[in-house]
């Protein structure tokens, strides 16, 4: 098997391990969609939905930089791995942080050092929306969270959990997940149901492995979750992702997850949420994109100059 086809498998378990378990944290509470149920509906769908729509995993490859030439496979080689790297250095201390910051730097970077044309307005663009998701996530949660309370029961709730989670699983598979389909289009050149699904089940792997730990960080360290603020996240940041999708920009599930358990907690008293927690998975966002970018582009200039 050809090394980027390799590289391009591990990126779709590690993105599982990082965002899988992001994913359905914000319903551990509630005993609605079980683990094992939550996993499968999560790979059935990250299969299924880019065979519609491929918008965001064509901006990976065309709008950030142009991944055409002998050039491109190295190239998306070293971005891959960098923003491996920086995503597992950082699993590994409990901070679970945006594969997709380090995908966007890793290809920016890549891109740069193996002379490739990176179009500057198209990774501003992403990142000023990539800046913004959380926020809207936020706004969206609080939203949510004020809706829930005068419509629904208790028992009603479990109802709305379904609807939650499936509106963030459809938004995963349309957004965020679509960065590895990206990675299999550069080291395929092709994309149809035998990639999609093969690197959804890959996914679901990495779920699994490391669903424990990001959802633990998620579920319990940023708020004092209850069942209601985990639903009003999910379709707050499902509501956010999509649209974003929408315009075929990438955003990171994860962050907008996290701003949609804040913007929920804020909804019914800021003391609910631990600050402290926040603040540390923002550095570890703030940390993720420029150092990704630099080893990706200090790596790919060096073996383009050896070579």
């Amino acid at each position: 098997m050809p090394v980027e086809v390799l590289v391009a498998c591990l990126f779709a378990i590690v993105s599982g391990m990082n965002d899988g378990g992001a994913l359905l944290a914000t319903g551990l509470k509630l005993p609605t969609v079980r683990p094992i149920v939550g996993v499968l509906t999560l790979v059935l769908l990250t299969g299924l939905v880019p065979l519609v729509s491929q918008q965001v995993a064509l901006t990976f490859v065309t709008r950030l930089a142009t991944f055409q030439g002998p050039d491109a496979t190295h190239a998306m080689i070293i971005a891959v791995l960098s923003a491996i790297a920086i995503v597992m250095v950082l699993s590994y201390y409990g901070r679970p942080t945006s594969l997709t910051l380090a995908t966007v730097g890793g290809l920016t970077g890549a891109g740069l050092g193996a002379g490739l044309h990176v179009s500057a307005s198209s990774v501003v663009l992403v990142l000023a929306v990539g800046l913004i998701a959380p926020f809207a996530g936020a706004l969206a949660a609080w939203a949510a969270i004020r809706l829930l309370v005068a419509v629904t029961t208790s028992k009603g709730l479990r109802t709305w959990h379904w609807v939650g989670f499936l509106l963030q699983c459809i938004a995963y598979a349309a957004n965020d997940g679509q960065k590895m389909l990206g990675v299999f289009l550069i080291a395929l050149g092709t994309s149809g149901p035998s990639v999609t699904f093969g690197a959804a089940l890959l996914f679901g792997l990495g779920t699994v492995y490391g669903m424990p730990r990001a959802g633990r960080t998620l579920s319990r360290e940023i708020i004092v979750s209850r069942p209601l603020h985990g639903v009003a996240a999910e379709l707050g940041s499902g509501v956010t992702v999509i649209a974003c999708a929408a315009a075929g920009m990438p955003v990171s599930m994860t962050q907008s997850i996290a701003g949609g358990l804040i913007g929920a907690g804020v909804a019914q008293g800021s003391g609910r949420v631990r600050w402290y927690a926040a603040v540390k998975i923002v550095l570890a966002w703030v940390l993720t994109l420029p150092v990704a970018g630099l080893l990706a582009g200090f790596t790919a200039f060096a073996v383009r100059a050896i070579g």
